[in-house]
């Protein structure tokens, strides 16, 4: 692990100069727009709005009694927001190296700092929206002791989504065609998870199909801690935590052996 932990020391001596990085990100993302970074936070809440109207208010459609609650669009916006602030940190830190190739080429800056960089720039975005929900679902459970666990919760998904975006980072660096392939895998994710109906609805001899995502068990606990108020199950916990363990084992191997050709990729 010597090569990932230099990789985090030098993270985190030029951690000035990343909170520098992700506010220009912020800002550069929807530059030249009159609603400037507010266009960042009006998308994900557009959302939220969309299916409560839809699917709470309109429709005012109903889930099954297994169902961690009845009101599908309050589910959905649970799963759903989690899941999108997922696939942008992953994809934007995917992202970085190939983006940043001429920059990394000309100058002695770390690699890391730049998936670093686009992963606390979509946090930034999408946890005080989690935390926001937080706030809103907390009086219905009359704030149970339970939404505590939704910090280290959001703190064990940024982990999750930052060591899987360097990954793919590093190798969509090598293979640009990574890049087109974990789209393709974020289109169909979101059907092998709990996010658009309740695992318990899944067939149960192949429910294990789920434990191959990795936001599976993030998503199941925000829905206990939301939605009834409850504390995540174990199982949530150690899933979310094994996932991180083995691919920062995979990132590792990778930093190790990508440090030579990282130049000559980009």
């Amino acid at each position: 692990m010597t090569p990932l932990a230099e990789e985090a020391r030098a993270a985190w001596r030029a951690r000035s100069l990343v909170w520098v990085m992700t506010r220009r990100e912020i800002v550069a993302r929807n530059a030249g727009s009159a609603g400037g970074w507010l266009w960042s936070y009006a998308q994900p809440l557009l959302m939220v709005a969309a299916y409560y109207l839809v699917f709470d208010v309109v429709f005012a459609m109903r889930l099954g009694d297994n169902a961690p609650t009845k009101k599908v669009g309050a589910f959905l916006v649970v799963g759903a927001l989690p899941w999108m602030a997922f696939c942008d940190t992953v994809s934007r830190a995917m992202n970085s190296l190939v983006d940043a190739g001429s920059m990394l080429q000309k100058s002695p800056l770390p690699a890391v700092l730049f998936p670093v960089r686009s992963a606390l720039a979509s946090t930034v975005i999408y946890a005080p929206i989690i935390l926001g929900l937080a706030l809103a679902y907390a009086p219905m459970h009359r704030f149970s002791l339970a939404f505590v666990a939704i910090v280290p919760l959001v703190g064990m998904q940024l982990l999750l989504s930052l060591v899987l975006g360097y990954l793919l980072a590093l190798f969509a660096a090598a293979m640009r065609d990574t890049i087109q392939v974990v789209a393709f895998l974020f289109s169909v994710g979101i059907f092998l998870s709990p996010v658009l109906f309740p695992a318990t609805m899944f067939p149960q001899p192949w429910r294990w199909v789920l434990w191959f995502n990795p936001m599976s068990a993030p998503v199941m606990g925000y829905q206990s801690i939301l939605l009834q108020g409850a504390w995540p199950d174990w199982t949530v916990w150690v899933v979310t935590a094994g996932w991180i363990l083995m691919l920062t084992a995979a990132l590792a191997v990778v930093v190790s052996r990508s440090r030579d050709q990282l130049a000559d990729w980009l």
